[in-house]
Protein backbone atom coordinates (compact mmCIF):
# COMPACT_ATOMS: atom_id res chain seq x y z
CA UNK A 1 0.00 0.00 0.00
CA UNK A 2 2.70 2.49 1.02
CA UNK A 3 4.96 1.62 -1.90
CA UNK A 4 2.07 2.13 -4.33
CA UNK A 5 1.44 5.56 -2.84
CA UNK A 6 5.13 6.47 -3.10
CA UNK A 7 5.30 5.35 -6.73
CA UNK A 8 2.15 7.35 -7.51
CA UNK A 9 3.68 10.43 -5.90
CA UNK A 10 6.83 9.97 -8.00
CA UNK A 11 4.67 9.88 -11.12
CA UNK A 12 2.84 13.06 -10.09
CA UNK A 13 6.14 14.82 -9.42
CA UNK A 14 7.43 13.71 -12.83
CA UNK A 15 4.40 15.33 -14.45
CA UNK A 16 5.08 18.47 -12.43
CA UNK A 17 8.64 18.54 -13.77
CA UNK A 18 7.26 18.41 -17.30
CA UNK A 19 5.07 21.42 -16.55
CA UNK A 20 8.05 23.30 -15.15
CA UNK A 21 10.12 22.38 -18.21
CA UNK A 22 7.45 23.96 -20.38
CA UNK A 23 7.60 27.16 -18.31
CA UNK A 24 11.41 27.06 -18.42
CA UNK A 25 11.47 26.82 -22.21
CA UNK A 26 8.48 29.02 -23.05
CA UNK A 27 9.21 31.89 -20.71
CA UNK A 28 7.87 34.55 -21.26
CA UNK A 29 10.27 36.40 -18.96
CA UNK A 30 13.54 35.67 -17.19
CA UNK A 31 11.99 35.66 -13.68
CA UNK A 32 9.48 33.03 -14.85
CA UNK A 33 12.34 30.86 -16.08
CA UNK A 34 14.25 31.30 -12.83
CA UNK A 35 11.20 30.33 -10.78
CA UNK A 36 10.69 27.26 -12.98
CA UNK A 37 14.32 26.23 -12.56
CA UNK A 38 14.10 26.64 -8.79
CA UNK A 39 10.88 24.62 -8.72
CA UNK A 40 12.52 21.83 -10.73
CA UNK A 41 15.31 21.74 -8.13
CA UNK A 42 12.82 21.43 -5.27
CA UNK A 43 10.85 18.73 -7.09
CA UNK A 44 14.08 16.84 -7.74
CA UNK A 45 14.85 16.99 -4.01
CA UNK A 46 11.39 15.63 -3.28
CA UNK A 47 11.76 12.82 -5.78
CA UNK A 48 15.07 11.73 -4.28
CA UNK A 49 13.60 11.83 -0.76
CA UNK A 50 10.67 9.67 -1.88
CA UNK A 51 13.11 7.29 -3.54
CA UNK A 52 14.98 7.05 -0.21
CA UNK A 53 11.74 6.11 1.53
CA UNK A 54 10.85 3.63 -1.20
CA UNK A 55 14.24 1.91 -1.02
CA UNK A 56 14.42 2.23 2.80
CA UNK A 57 17.90 3.72 2.73
CA UNK A 58 19.60 6.92 3.76
CA UNK A 59 22.34 6.70 1.14
CA UNK A 60 21.05 9.65 -0.89
CA UNK A 61 20.79 12.26 1.87
CA UNK A 62 24.10 13.83 0.85
CA UNK A 63 22.84 14.20 -2.71
CA UNK A 64 19.70 15.93 -1.41
CA UNK A 65 21.86 18.34 0.57
CA UNK A 66 24.13 19.16 -2.38
CA UNK A 67 21.22 19.72 -4.77
CA UNK A 68 19.53 21.96 -2.19
CA UNK A 69 22.66 24.07 -1.75
CA UNK A 70 23.24 24.37 -5.50
CA UNK A 71 19.61 25.29 -6.11
CA UNK A 72 19.77 28.02 -3.46
CA UNK A 73 23.05 29.44 -4.78
CA UNK A 74 21.81 29.38 -8.37
CA UNK A 75 18.53 31.11 -7.57
CA UNK A 76 20.32 33.74 -5.50
CA UNK A 77 22.83 34.40 -8.29
CA UNK A 78 20.08 34.73 -10.91
CA UNK A 79 18.09 37.10 -8.69
CA UNK A 80 21.17 39.23 -8.10
CA UNK A 81 21.85 39.30 -11.83
CA UNK A 82 18.31 40.48 -12.53
CA UNK A 83 18.52 43.15 -9.83
CA UNK A 84 21.99 44.57 -10.55
CA UNK A 85 23.03 43.30 -13.97
CA UNK A 86 26.09 41.49 -12.55
CA UNK A 87 26.52 38.55 -10.22
CA UNK A 88 29.75 39.67 -8.56
CA UNK A 89 30.78 43.25 -7.91
CA UNK A 90 34.02 44.74 -6.65
CA UNK A 91 32.67 45.55 -3.19
CA UNK A 92 32.45 49.37 -3.40
CA UNK A 93 28.79 49.35 -4.43
CA UNK A 94 29.50 49.93 -8.10
CA UNK A 95 28.93 47.27 -10.70
CA UNK A 96 31.54 46.27 -13.27
CA UNK A 97 29.65 46.71 -16.49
Amino acid sequence: MLSTLLIASLAILAIAVLGCMYRLLAGPSVPDRIAALDTIGVILLSMIAILCMLLKTSAYFEIILVIGILTFIGTTAFARYIERGVVLDDGDGKSNR
